[in-house]
């Protein structure tokens, strides 16, 4: 199920239960979309989540990590103003639509009581969320302004009327007459999802397929079939994870149509943090990281260009010798090269006097294609005495860009501040000018395999150098993916578990550039064994006399450890 209007009226039923009679501790806008509220109810804090994000947008309560900008946005600032101690009177849903109002009461400076809306409305790209003082029906402010330019219909601006989205025509099938969607199956020149969704409001494809499934299946059942389906989506809310046709789809129970869930959850708050968790994130990381990652990308297609170079200098200095062959025969043979020839052809006295043909610059004198000869041999002598270092120089540059790019890849929005961190130190991003408070040291993730051992994940480069050399023991185990750019992993025991040694070398291969592989190779070996070359990048070892284990990375088994 989309986050359709059914779907928004469980979730209004769930917070409901949850949020009434709360007051508002804190308010924070992490991302420019997302707005979360932390609440005080029933002798907890929930934190509620409040997305208009075009491809995410929802209403949740959230167990979600979220960290916070440095400087808040305007919009969080007018929030705090309104409903920071504000007390939560009632959530609504607007008929069947995907538009929520949060009504709040506060009493302001001079004691006198306030009453404040926060409207959400969940319609894809155009979602927003709108602050508005309702004795007077003018907008506060929203979290996307928008103009008469943009929107001829209305205008979401501080100070002006806030205006309802266009109403449905459609009819609401919580609370429609019997009679009237009796009349409306039977009028059903076939009965398909397509119909369903231009009669009824708030529906969604998946929805509509299995109503029209089920109605198809019993036709003539129809009424029954409709009051047991609203039914179970009023009383008998059960949040289920499905699959069908390599897509994924969560319901508010388990649809017929899209088979056997895969997993059910206590709420349906837990049920999206599933979902759309992962989805989320690699979406903000996505956006976020797109300028460290054009910058690594960038970087790398200029060392490859620059180890082509180097490459080629390489090849064209084992011609070295005929180069400097060439410019003999030429001297020798100055009266016999013609001048403004392409081209002589002279006895090659290195081969036997066998006739070898030179060519020639035409608009050089006989001498000056000598000299070109030996300046060339010359360069070529000089630089292959730099070449193979240089090589080396770029291939380790591309070595440490890869990682630099796998680490992108595998980041979330709290791993790319590290990872900008580690840039700035290697001089790919310049230091930013102004003064910010110093923040903690990233530090490496925790896990703890199924015999409770510990173990370490380096999620930076510097993180893998601090980890490997300073943190860990030498007696402890280290394990990294085989030849390919990935996490330093640190088994705090000199003498794991067979189990506890795949489960590190499980998460070795996660957090690698083959996440996504089976059979990653995992070279594991103790740390005393771990070098560090000097000079070298961060993050870049090399090891002796380790062994090798085969994984195939399950992100399931991996949240298990993380857990």
């Amino acid at each position: 199920m989309s986050f359709d209007g059914v779907f928004t009226h469980g979730m209004v039923k769930e917070l409901s239960a949850l949020l009434i009679g709360g007051r508002v501790s804190k308010i924070h806008q992490p991302y420019p979309n997302e707005v979360v509220f932390v609440i005080r109810s029933q002798g907890k804090n929930h934190k509620l989540l409040l997305s208009a994000h075009p491809s995410y947008a929802r209403v949740q309560i959230t167990t979600i990590a979220y960290g916070n900008p440095d400087t808040p946005p305007n919009f969080v600032m007018m929030l705090r103003k309104h409903l920071d101690g504000a007390i939560l009177e009632s959530i609504q849903q607007q008929d069947n639509d995907r538009v929520l109002l949060f009504h709040f009461n506060k009493r302001d400076e001079l004691g006198d009581l306030q009453n404040i809306q926060l409207i959400v409305e969940l319609m894809g790209r155009h979602s927003t969320i709108v602050l508005v003082n309702q004795a007077s029906g003018k907008i506060l402010d929203a979290i996307k302004h928008i103009g008469s330019s943009q929107n001829t219909y209305r205008s979401l601006l501080p100070g002006v009327d806030y205006i309802e989205p266009p109403k449905q025509e459609q009819k609401n099938p919580f609370t429609v007459e019997k009679e009237i969607v009796f009349d409306i199956l039977s009028r059903a020149p076939e009965l398909t999802g397509k119909y369903l969704q231009a009669n009824f409001q708030g529906l969604g494809w998946d929805t509509t397929n299995e109503l029209a499934f089920l109605l198809t299946e019993h036709p003539q059942e129809k009424m029954r079939v409709w009051d047991n389906f609203w039914q179970k989506a009023q009383t008998q809310i059960e949040p289920s994870y499905s699959q069908k046709d390599t897509k994924d789809y969560f319901t508010l129970f388990p649809f017929e149509t899209l088979g056997t869930p895969v997993a059910t959850f206590a709420s349906l708050s837990l049920l999206l943090d599933d979902y759309y968790g992962d989805r989320a994130e690699k979406d903000r990381v996505k956006q976020q990281g797109n300028e460290l990652l054009k910058r690594v990308e960038n970087e790398l297609k200029r060392n490859q260009t620059k180890l082509a170079k180097r490459q080629q200098t390489l090849k064209d200095s084992e011609n070295a010798e005929d180069f400097r062959r060439d410019g003999e025969l030429l001297t020798t043979f100055m009266a016999q090269v013609p001048k403004g020839a392409s081209e002589v052809t002279l006895a090659n006295y290195y081969d036997e006097d066998q006739p070898l043909t030179i060519p020639l610059n035409p608009a050089l004198t006989p001498n000056q294609n000598a000299q070109k000869y030996f300046n060339r041999y010359q360069k070529l002598k000089n630089a292959v005495k730099l070449v193979h270092q240089q090589i080396q120089e770029s291939k380790d540059e591309i070595n440490y860009l890869e990682s630099l790019q796998s680490q992108l890849d595998l980041a979330s929005p709290r791993d790319l501040e590290v990872i900008k961190e580690e840039m700035t130190s290697q001089g790919y991003l310049k230091k930013a000018s102004k003064k910010r408070k110093k923040e903690q040291p990233s530090k490496p993730e925790i896990f703890t395999s199924s015999d409770g051992t510990q173990i370490l994940v380096g999620k930076n480069n510097l993180q893998n150098d601090q980890l490997t050399l300073k943190t860990a023991r030498k007696t402890d185990v280290w394990l990294h993916a085989k030849n390919i750019p990935g996490s330093h992993v640190i088994i705090k025991s000199d003498n794991p578990s067979e189990e506890t040694l795949l489960e590190a070398a499980e998460l070795a291969a996660y957090f690698s550039k083959y996440r996504q592989s089976a059979q990653v190779p995992v070279d594991y070996v103790q740390v005393k064994f771990v070098h560090k070359p000097n000079g070298a990048k961060p993050g870049f070892v090399i090891y002796e006399n380790q062994k090798t284990l085969f994984v195939t990375p399950e992100e399931e088994k991996i949240n298990q450890l993380r857990k």
